[in-house]
Parts: structure tokens; C-alpha cells; sequence
């Protein structure tokens, strides 16, 4: 499931960086009296009454013309409005209601958005001072009192953020749709993948990188199932994102990492395997999601009987990391392997979502310490006394040892893999987490 999204906006130097950096509980944005400090989005999880959001610090909107640099901080701004599910919308106590304000609330109004006004700076406990009413002007609905140094009512204001959210979404129920999405580096095929399997020019492609700026959805049905697909943008290095269309891309492109139940990883198997592949990769692995990786333009690569089998085993290094996900060369201009694609896909999401019961677990456990005994160190011998699984997506397992520092990595590994081949869990990621006995359920 997607998180909502919070955007906190306000004209320059009100304190959003304060408060955010307030809610998410750590120093994450650059808190500074000069405006303008903040200029790029800035975007952090943050939690309340058992819901999980992401909070988005963006820069000041300067309602004058400006210079290029503080036009560019109201285009973020914009953005980072069209993309929230949630507006915070802060304003100042000490300089009241401002031609800013007013032009901002009635920008903010336009969006059709939920809007939650904040009038920040409000220090002292108690009844609001007399200018706090002079906020009702800005037809927002009744004003927050918060003071985002110490933190005076930012409780009041996160119930009234969370209240405003859409219901959460069931992902239970016998729901058959395979949510993928489709990540790479700018001009690898993504789109040229989306239109081969759906037979249209549904998405641009063009030999420009990032073309595709916002995450497409695409639901297609075939012999296999069906599909939720996402073309996503391409996600560059953070260095050479640069422009704020390409911020806003670079959040929808996590974002429907976030939603997805597996990723295809695209590379350009004309180029070969990069760091930005690892990186990207690496973020559909800490998120936890069933992955694939796609080789694309296998049609344009001069090949022998070698070739393929060469390509794999060095992809298979650089990719070690996520040694669980099966390679596809494909080709997205003439569909060659698209259908063994599609295979994987189901097979990873199969995997991702897998429920095993305690008592085959164990038995697998019980037949494994067998064949190979568990690490000693002076003389003391790892016990395990059971396992259990906790969660899926990705499945998760709990051991229950003795020691924590005799369940060496090594014996770790041999376990995963010995899970992975006896109950088919590949292209997923999986979790160990080794708890002592007697150690509480929830550290």
C-alpha cells in the first residue's frame, strides 16, 4: 500500500523546516533564518496514531517575481502540492496575516486538496494570543495553534492531518491484481516495454532521457493474470537531479516502489551492468519487493554461443546482493521473451507473499542442523531452539537461539538457502531476525 503524502508549505522563513524536522523526530532539513535555505523537497516518514506517511519540507513560495532561483522554489512547491494527499499550510503568529499569505491561500484553495492551516510560532502555554483570529481571514477553515520549536499542539495538528487521509487500502481479500513496477535508469526501455505489451503507444519513448516525468499505470490481462504495470521515470544519480520536474519524478518512481508487490529492474544490455543499476536495485531490495531483472535490447547485442551464458554469470557477480532474482533477456522493440518476463513476475509475487506454517519451518530446521551442525566458539554450540515466520511480503522469519553472536552469517546464509530450495522462494528477498530466549517479542 502507498503512503499518504504530506506537503508542509508556507512562504519563506516561518518555521516549516522547524516543524518538520519536529515530526519526523531528527534534524533532517537545513534549519536556518535566512529564506529561501530550503530549495529543494526534502522527504521523510513520519508516524501517528498507527499511521505511516511521508512528510515533504518544501521551500518558501515567494509570491513576487523574484529571481530564477526563488522561481524555481515555488515551482518545487507546486509540486510537491499536486503530489500530496495532505497540505500543511504554516503562517507566522509575530507578522500575521501577509499579501503572501493570502495569495498562497488562495492558490492552495484551487488545488482542490485537503488544507490544514497552521499558525506557527505561537510559544507560549495557554489560550492563543488576540491576532491568532485574525487567521479566520484566510477562509481556511479553524487555524492550528503550534509552536514548532517546542512543539505545542503538533499533536492537535497531526490528528487533523491523519483525519483527512483516504481510508487504508485491504491488500487481503483475495485481491488477484500483481501490482509491477517497472524502474531503471533514464532511457533503458521502460516505456518501449509498456507499449510492446499493450500493443499501443501508450507512453512516449524517445531516445531522450526522461521523457517519462510522471508514473504511469497501465492495468493489462494475459494467460498468467492480471497486472498493474507502472512506467516509472528514470532514476538518475541525486547529483544530476537537477531540474524540479525531475525531483517530482524521482518521488513518483519510489512511490510506486513503495505500492508494488514486485519491480522489474531494467538495464541496457548494450551498455552493460552500471552503479546506478546497483543502486536502483537496491532500493527494490530494501524495500522488500519480489524483483526481476530485465536485460533489455538483447536484439542489438552481436552474440555467439557464449555470449548469453558469459553475460549471466558476470550480471549474476554484479548483482550478488540479490542473487534470489532471476535474469530475463528481453527485448521490449520485438517482444522476444516478454511471455518468460510475465513467468517471473508471478513467480516472484508468489514467493514475496508466501505463508509457511511453523511446523513444516521446523522440520526443515530440524533436518538441516542434521546434515550440518551449527557453529561453536570456546567450547559453546549454537542452539536453535525454533523458528517461526512472522510476516510476508517479504517473509520474515524469527529464530529463537541461545546466542545471538554464535548465529554466525555464514550459518545464516546456509539456512536461507536451504529455506529457498525446499519451499521455492525465489525472486524475493527474505528477513532473519534472531531473537534470544526470553528477549522480548517487540525489540
Amino acid at each position: 500500500m502507498s503512503k499518504p503524502v504530506v506537503a508542509i508549505v508556507g512562504r519563506p522563513n516561518v518555521g516549516k523546516s522547524t516543524l518538520f524536522n519536529k515530526l519526523v523526530g531528527r534534524r533532517v532539513s537545513i534549519v536556518n533564518d535566512t529564506p529561501g535555505v530550503t530549495r529543494d523537497r526534502v522527504y521523510a516518514d513520519c508516524e501517528w496514531n498507527g499511521r505511516t506517511f511521508s512528510l515533504a519540507d518544501t521551500g518558501g513560495i515567494d509570491t513576487g517575481k523574484g529571481n530564477e532561483i526563488l522561481s524555481k522554489i515555488r515551482e518545487q512547491a507546486e509540486l510537491a502540492i499536486e503530489a500530496a494527499d495532505v497540505i500543511v499550510f504554516i503562517t507566522d503568529i509575530r507578522t500575521g496575516v501577509t499579501s503572501s499569505d493570502s495569495e498562497i491561500a488562495s492558490m492552495l484553495r484551487k488545488s482542490g486538496k485537503p488544507i490544514i492551516l497552521c499558525v506557527n510560532k505561537c510559544d507560549s502555554v495557554g489560550a492563543p494570543p488576540a491576532e491568532f483570529y485574525e487567521f479566520y481571514n484566510l477562509a481556511l477553515g479553524d487555524p492550528i495553534a503550534v509552536s514548532s520549536v517546542h512543539g505545542h499542539g503538533t499533536g492537535d495538528l497531526l490528528d487533523a492531518v491523519t483525519s483527512r487521509f483516504p481510508p487504508e487500502e485491504n491488500d487481503d481479500g483475495g485481491n488477484d491484481l500483481i501490482k509491477v513496477a517497472i524502474i531503471g535508469k533514464p532511457n533503458v526501455g521502460k516505456s518501449s516495454l509498456v507499449n510492446y505489451i499493450c500493443g499501443e503507444d501508450r507512453c512516449i519513448v524517445s531516445d531522450q532521457a526522461g521523457t517519462t516525468r510522471d508514473a504511469v499505470d497501465i492495468t493489462v490481462e494475459n494467460p498468467l493474470g492480471r497486472f498493474l504495470l507502472t512506467d516509472t521515470a528514470g532514476l538518475r544519480r541525486k547529483s544530476r537531479v537537477e531540474d524540479a520536474v525531475e525531483h517530482y519524478s524521482t518521488l513518483r518512481a519510489q512511490m510506486a516502489i513503495d505500492r508494488s508487490d514486485v519491480c522489474i529492474i531494467m538495464i541496457d544490455g548494450t551498455e552493460g551492468f552500471t552503479e546506478q543499476d546497483s543502486k536502483v536495485a537496491g532500493l527494490a531490495h530494501e524495500a522488500g519487493k519480489g524483483c526481476v531483472i530485465a536485460v533489455n535490447k538483447w536484439d542489438a547485442i552481436e552474440k555467439d554461443s557464449h555470449t548469453l551464458s558469459l553475460y549471466r554469470r558476470q550480471l549474476e557477480q554484479d548483482f550478488s546482493f540479490m542473487a534470489y532474482a532471476e535474469i530475463i533477456f528481453i527485448s521490449a522493440k520485438t517482444g522476444q521473451r516478454v511471455n518468460n518476463l510475465f513467468e517471473a513476475v508471478c513467480s516472484a509475487a508468489k514467493s514475496n507473499a508466501m505463508r509457511i506454517s511453523t511446523g513444516r519451518l521446523n522440520d526443515v530446521l530440524s533436518q538441516a542442523v542434521s546434515r550440518v551442525q551449527p557453529p561453536t566458539d570456546k567450547g559453546r554450540r549454537l542452539k536453535i531452539y525454533y523458528m517461526t515466520q512472522v510476516s510476508v511480503k517479504p517473509p520474515t522469519f524469527v529464530f529463537f537461539v541461545n546466542s545471538k553472536q554464535l548465529f554466525h552469517f555464514s550459518y545464516q546464509r546456509y539456512l536461507e538457502n536451504t529455506i529457498r530450495e525446499t519451499f521455492s522462494l525465489s525472486g524475493t528477498p527474505i528477513r532473519f531476525v534472531v531473537r534470544e530466549r526470553g528477549e522480548k517479542q517487540g525489540g
